[in-house]
């Protein structure tokens, strides 16, 4: 089994690894020795479809940067002052909205595989003794490499070991497996960006349905890991906020409200260089033909009365099933704060302040605050 990869490649610099190596073998491929991403880059940018292509070649190599980055915030929106672990690039599924598709000049699935490197850069911020929010979600999905390699084996146990900083892994499968008797010692929240049935069938191919994500996160709490949940990106169509309610009472109909350590909500925004992207690939998809505006950070918004409307039916409807959820967006401004949640994240000494109080409540973090209040 191949996993769907038709190409792999492996840097010359990390030919020999034992990570490398333990890939290959169970891909079935027999890689081919570059020195640098140029070749693999040139493979993928030769397709009719590159975002696509890309989806079939793996390259093996090292993050030869920083592994911890901070989150890549907009200005003069809300920032929640998440860690990035930063294991690779890309993903095996296909969202037409994925802004992964216009980020990388070519998109290409790369895993870092210098994994040496990565626990040193996480001993250092263990050793700091701040709260932090780490996780591996951003510019991939955190398990879809569970297939390739065993990632969680390495990095549960690794946060398990301290008490200062969490980690998050966020995904859109049902891949938990490796995760179920690993000793976490509650300092790894298992997460999943959660959609409307009619959003997963349209709009996110090769996931897994909403009712298989929300039974995987029901088997990761009886394996007693907290859990998050991640209204992102959410569309507005008609009929759209009661299937969003109905997610949200599917949710806690099968998750107890005090296993769930943080909610967050995020109405579509893209990049203007998504638009024809998505207009070829996915043809069909109407999202990006709505009432947008060109946000403060350049990006494509709904107007603004449109998505706070959404997020209050949504909100409502949390707080009449838990009203003590931690609930947040990600990138909302002020503005949409106070009107649709009815304060304002500097009451709690910011949006990263507040998330480090549900983090250190449901996952028993004994490290100090970072100081003050951080904004992009």
């Amino acid at each position: 089994m191949n996993y769907g990869i038709k190409r792999l490649f492996v840097d010359s610099s990390v030919a020999g690894s034992p990570v490398a190596e333990a890939i290959s073998k169970k891909i079935g491929i027999l890689p081919s020795l570059v020195d640098g991403p140029g070749p693999v880059y040139r493979a993928v940018s030769e397709s009719p479809d590159p975002e696509a292509a890309g989806k079939k070649v793996l390259f093996l190599t090292k993050n030869s940067g920083t592994f911890i980055k901070d989150c890549p915030g907009t200005s003069h929106y809300t920032c929640c002052g998440y860690r990035i672990l930063h294991i690779g690039t890309y993903c095996v599924m296909d969202c037409s909205y994925c802004i992964l598709q216009a980020y990388f000049h070519p998109p290409v699935l790369q895993f870092f595989v210098n994994h040496g490197e990565m626990k040193k850069a996480l001993a250092l911020a263990f050793e700091d003794r701040q709260i932090m929010r780490i996780g591996t979600g951003e510019y991939t999905d955190s398990l879809i490499w569970e297939s390739f390699y065993p990632l969680s084996k390495t990095l549960v146990p690794l946060f398990a070991s301290q008490s200062s900083c969490v980690l998050e892994l966020k995904s859109k499968t049902t891949a938990i497996k490796n995760l179920l008797d690993l000793e976490h010692n509650r300092k790894t929240i298992m997460a999943w960006s959660v959609n409307t049935g009619r959003v997963i069938h349209d709009q996110e191919r090769g996931t897994t349905s909403l009712e298989n994500r929300i039974l995987t996160a029901k088997t990761c709490v009886s394996s007693g890991y907290p859990v998050a949940f991640h209204f992102d990106p959410m569309l507005i169509y008609d009929g759209c906020e009661d299937e969003y309610i109905f997610v949200v009472d599917f949710i806690f109909d099968n998750i107890p409200a005090d296993e769930i350590v943080w909610i967050s909500m995020g109405a579509f925004r893209f990049m203007p260089l998504l638009k024809p992207i998505l207009e070829r690939r996915f043809p069909a998809s109407r999202i990006v033909y709505n009432e947008f505006v060109r946000g403060i950070d350049s990006k494509m918004r709904y107007f603004k009365p449109l998505r706070m409307r959404l997020y209050r039916s949504v909100i409502d409807r949390i707080r009449k099933r838990a009203p003590d959820v931690c609930v947040y967006f990600c990138m909302e401004d002020e503005e949409v704060w106070e009107k649709t949640m009815g304060f304002s994240p500097a009451v709690h000494g910011g949006l990263a302040r507040m998330l480090d109080v549900s983090a250190k409540k449901h996952c028993g973090l004994s490290g100090r605050f970072r100081p003050g209040p951080i904004s992009y």
